[in-house]
């Protein structure tokens, strides 16, 4: 039996809030009441104004892939230390984007590894994507002969995992939009630069300045990370970042990176020795992807959207060996580690430690 405690339940903790807890596939919110954000952003100094609505966000260590969460035996419902790897390399990823002067974030404190205090954002409908090298769903439709993306046309004679001669941007919709004609109302499909500037409303951006500003953000913030990652022996292959918009003390309205950026989950990561050799070694959830593809009884159910309802029964069923829950930690404890230059250490208890010091220094839990 395993002597780690994960994190995996992080949507009942005892936080004073207002409303209902808001649970994704691995993060939780807690929004605060107004009397509490008031009195934090007094307390502690928060550089945001004094009416903005903060929220406690707590990662867990459960490991989704293919739009399902996956357990391991001895209940090892999670990756031990994957939570705060993530939390670790998005929040180092953030603080090197300030530095560099190319926008801010939503998270105004950081009280313990597995949580962020963040403020409200309005969200941008759009999954900011950037490619660099032809790899995945991509290469599989170039394979096939399709050699339009996203509005952007791909030179014929492409080789699978190639580097590709510009970073790609290609964008898919986040949530369901509705109401356009060119545009399936469907979760994460893909768009159009021009579907985005026809529909600046639906989209929630405020101006086509503003589609520019994201794909700029984009593109630099995605050649920051490549380029510290390289320093590292590591390849930026592509990425997720999420977009939206806040207040600042002027009131103005400003454009700001959400969500997480540059982690194993949101990212492809390859070991570049290997890939200077001629083969693919991931340092990123992919890995994990590959490993169910190549383990479970039938890959078609985690491939074919249209067998949904079986991959959510083999999800349920399928339970994975210890030994691949700690090998994936590895996996994400060991990237995290290199990126932010110094050895992640799993706590032996997150929830209770979060929970002494989320009610010890911000006064915040339910008694």
């Amino acid at each position: 039996m395993t002597s780690y405690k994960v994190l995996d339940v992080n949507d009942d903790l005892p936080i004073r809030t207002k409303g209902k807890v808001h649970s994704g596939k691995v993060r939780s919110v807690y929004w605060l009441t107004d009397a509490d954000s008031k009195r934090l952003i007094n307390e502690k100094g928060y550089n945001v104004p004094a009416d903005t609505e903060l929220a406690i966000m707590v990662i867990s260590d459960r490991i989704s892939a293919f739009d399902c969460i996956w357990q391991g035996e001895n209940g090892l419902n999670g990756v031990p230390g994957k939570g705060i790897a993530l939390n670790s390399v998005a929040a180092h990823w953030f603080n090197m984007f300030n530095e560099a002067g190319l926008a801010g974030n939503h998270i105004v404190d950081i009280p313990h590894p597995y949580v962020w205090i963040v403020r409200k954002a309005s969200t941008v409908k759009v999954e900011a994507i950037a490619r660099q090298y032809i790899t995945g769903s991509m290469w599989r439709d170039y394979a096939k002969g399709e050699r339009h993306f996203c509005g952007l046309q791909l030179p014929e004679g492409l080789k699978a995992n190639q580097k590709l001669e510009h970073v790609l941007i290609t964008p898919s919709t986040k949530g369901i939009i509705e109401g356009v004609v060119d545009i399936p109302a469907v979760d994460d499909v893909n768009i159009t630069r021009e579907n985005i500037t026809n529909n600046l409303d639906v989209f929630n951006f405020k101006s086509t300045d503003d589609v520019a500003k994201y794909e700029k953000l984009l593109v630099e913030g995605f050649e920051l990370i490549s380029n510290e990652l390289a320093k590292l022996g590591q390849i930026f292959v592509d990425t997720k970042f999420e977009f939206g918009y806040v207040e600042d003390l002027n009131g103005v309205q400003q454009l700001i990176y959400i969500d997480e950026v540059g982690t194993p989950d949101s990212s492809r990561i390859w070991d570049e020795a290997s890939y200077k050799d001629g083969k693919i070694v991931e340092n990123s959830k992919e890995g994990f992807r590959q490993l169910l593809i190549n383990n479970v009884p039938e890959s078609d159910v985690l491939l074919n959207k249209d067998r949904m309802a079986e991959r959510e029964q083999l999800a349920k069923d399928y339970i994975l060996p210890e030994s691949v829950m700690l090998e994936v930690s590895d996996t994400y404890v060991g990237i995290a580690s290199k990126i932010i230059g110094k050895e992640i250490v799993i706590p032996n208890d997150p929830r209770q430690e979060l929970i002494a010091i989320l009610d010890a220094d911000y006064g915040l839990i339910n008694h």
